[in-house]
Parts: structure tokens; C-alpha cells; sequence
């Protein structure tokens, strides 16, 4: 069974960078407090660790 985590929209994508707004819907988020359980990947932890001001990580799962 593949390791997940729990990311969680914080902060709103108004007047963010176009990149920044893009790297929200390419993790599948679009609202605010919005929730999105994730294949735990580099390419997902780098996604998360570009945008560290509008996303948390809640939850790491076996």
C-alpha cells in the first residue's frame, strides 16, 4: 500500500503568480480549506514545497 498525505488549501490564490495558481489545480485544489489525500511522490512534495503559503500538510499515512 502506497504512503499518502493530506494537503489542505490555506491561503487564497488571489493575486498569486499564474504558476502558483496552476501548481493549486495541478494538486487538485481550487477552494479555500478545500482537503486532497495524495500518493506521497517527490513530484507531489515539490508541488507542496513551491507553494508553502498556501497549502499544509495535515496528515502522513501508511
Amino acid at each position: 500500500m502506497a504512503k499518502t498525505i493530506v494537503v489542505k488549501q490555506i491561503g487564497s490564490p488571489i493575486r498569486r503568480p499564474a504558476v502558483q495558481r496552476q501548481t493549486l489545480v495541478g494538486l487538485g485544489l481550487n477552494k479555500m480549506h478545500k482537503t486532497r489525500e495524495l500518493e506521497d511522490t517527490p513530484a507531489i512534495r515539490g508541488m507542496v514545497a513551491k507553494i508553502p503559503h498556501l497549502v499544509e500538510i495535515i496528515e502522513e499515512r501508511e
